[in-house]
């Protein structure tokens, strides 16, 4: 079965983007398929509109491309019990600066869950 992990990125150099440190304020995401442990596919996709009160927006948008799993260096509590509802699971990046080491860290098992207590507000870190 493939998993396709979202990755909130500054520009569309796939594996090689720089993390955008919140995923609600993003540039746009990198999904990334894996199957078997090994990345099959590699999609730069376009954030989508993200305004105060619009936490829910993203969930939407990234359950509607089949993402399964999402790695973000912070989130409001809306959004993360939003993607927990969702069935997408939500993992702190640990302050990886790249896409590939964020996938490399999670496929390795080694990235935490994202947890309500490691929310921010109002896009505050």
């Amino acid at each position: 079965m493939n998993t396709v992990i979202a990755i909130p990125s500054a520009g569309p150099e796939g594996l090689d983007a720089s993390i955008d440190a919140h995923f609600g304020h993003c540039a746009m995401y990198t999904l990334v398929e894996v199957k078997d442990g090994k990345v099959e596919k590699v999609d730069s996709v376009p954030s989508c509109p993200h305004e105060q009160g619009g936490c829910l927006a993203p969930v939407n948008y990234l359950a509607e491309k089949n993402v399964t799993k999402l790695i973000s260096g912070g989130m409001g509590f809306r959004p993360l019990m939003g993607f927990n509802q969702a069935g997408i699971e939500v993992y702190h990046g640990s302050g990886a600066p790249t896409v590939r080491q964020a996938v490399d860290a999670l496929l390795k098992d080694s990235l935490p869950v994202f947890t309500p207590d490691q929310t921010c507000g109002g896009g505050q870190h």
